[in-house]
């Protein structure tokens, strides 16, 4: 990709969180593309093509994936973990899991010293999301995160592992994971994770894994599947430690209200990632 394709795509992103924000506080009064477009300085017909290449759907429809009342209409009408991570709420049928990640624990020495004796390598991509920064040991992707600052978001990698040795360098299992963001991601793609953090945390991780593009569920719901169900707050602070964007999906975890809540890398950008899965999936 070249730089200016690059920048493209970025400003793109900004464009489209923005016109996504809009939406969802103002989807009441179903903004008409008109009012979408002048919102984020576009015409409409450049605004409608934009966004459509962005999503695969209209910015019509997509506004039907991001409402809080899409979200509710998931939770509220199913009474397991089980129905609410695997289907949608709207047809029933969506797909399973598109890929398969496979979750491994640093030792207590890793986890305990930050990580001392590991090589880390890393590298920032673009994804339809905005940035990201992907690092990765030889055992897997150990951080994945988007990030709007360059220097803060190499800063918090080297916080988060403060003795390992760094190179920036792409790897070819940066790539895999970068698959990941495809519309046409598929159960050949195996990615593999080499993370850090608690028992309990890990926990939570691994039942998160269990929830497919498109699927949403509570944090009710998840500390239920865990077998604690009084420890809705614990596993809220373990999906907020979660390093690993988008491959530990955090992001389908929503309040039981049905409100869609925040999140580590900015709420807009859940709500992006939310709409954009239900669309990749042919949800209707």
């Amino acid at each position: 990709m070249t730089e200016n394709a690059e920048a493209n795509t970025t400003v793109n992103f900004e464009r489209i969180k923005n016109a996504i924000t809009f939406i969802d506080d103002n989807f009441r009064d179903q903004p008409t593309l008109e009012a979408v477009a002048a919102h984020v300085h576009l015409s409409p017909f450049h605004f409608q093509r934009m966004f459509s290449d962005w999503a695969g759907v209209s910015p019509k429809r997509f506004l039907q994936y991001t409402t809080v009342n899409h979200a509710k209409a998931i939770l509220t009408n199913q009474g397991t973990l089980s129905e609410a991570a695997w289907q949608t709420g709207m047809s029933g049928t969506g797909r399973l899991h598109d890929l398969f990640i496979n979750l491994e624990a640093m030792t207590p020495g890793e986890y305990k010293n930050g990580g001392a004796s590991l090589h880390i390598v890393y590298e920032i991509y673009e994804s339809p999301f905005g940035k990201n920064l992907v690092a990765s040991t030889h055992r897997g992707i150990c951080h994945l995160a988007f990030i709007d600052d360059e220097l803060q978001g190499i800063q918090s990698l080297k916080e988060n592992f403060y003795n390992a040795n760094f190179l920036r360098q792409p790897d070819v299992s940066h790539k895999a994971a970068l698959q990941a963001f495809t519309k046409n991601a598929t159960d050949s793609l195996k990615i593999r994770l080499h993370v850090k953090g608690t028992p309990f945390q890990l926990k939570v991780w691994e039942a998160l894994l269990t929830i497919p593009r498109a699927g949403l569920t509570s944090y009710g719901r998840l500390a239920s599947a865990i077998g604690d169900a009084n420890a809705s707050r614990a596993v809220g602070s373990a999906v907020g430690a979660n390093a690993v964007a988008y491959l530990i999906p955090c992001h389908r975890v929503i309040q039981s209200s049905g409100v869609f809540g925040n999140y580590r890398w900015g709420a807009a950008r859940k709500k992006a990632i939310l709409g954009w899965e239900q669309s990749v999936t042919g949800t209707e």
